[in-house]
């Protein structure tokens, strides 16, 4: 039997609006795209259930995140990397 290749996971980048449930954050992605009918830039933003094994993400944490196979009934994202943190240097 062949192994079967994967393609590369889809990956965002957003910010962590809640850190409050036991290992899972909400990551809000933020894309801008033109409206249909009059072409002016709208930004629309969706929320993402992320798996945080080590409980580290705080609200404001800037952060790249990666599909993965459904871990409970809302979470399909994982961590994969803190961009920044807001008041860290």
């Amino acid at each position: 039997m062949t192994e079967q290749k994967r393609g590369q996971p889809k990956t965002r980048v957003g910010v962590v609006v809640s850190g409050k449930m036991d290992k899972t954050a909400v990551v809000a992605v933020e894309r801008r795209v033109p409206h249909p009918q009059f072409k002016k830039i709208i930004t629309r933003t969706k929320r993402y259930y992320v798996h945080d094994e080590a409980n580290a993400l705080k609200e404001g944490d800037y952060v790249r995140i990666e599909e993965t196979r459904p871990t409970s009934k809302l979470k399909r994202w994982r961590l994969k990397e803190v961009i920044s943190r807001p008041g860290a240097q």
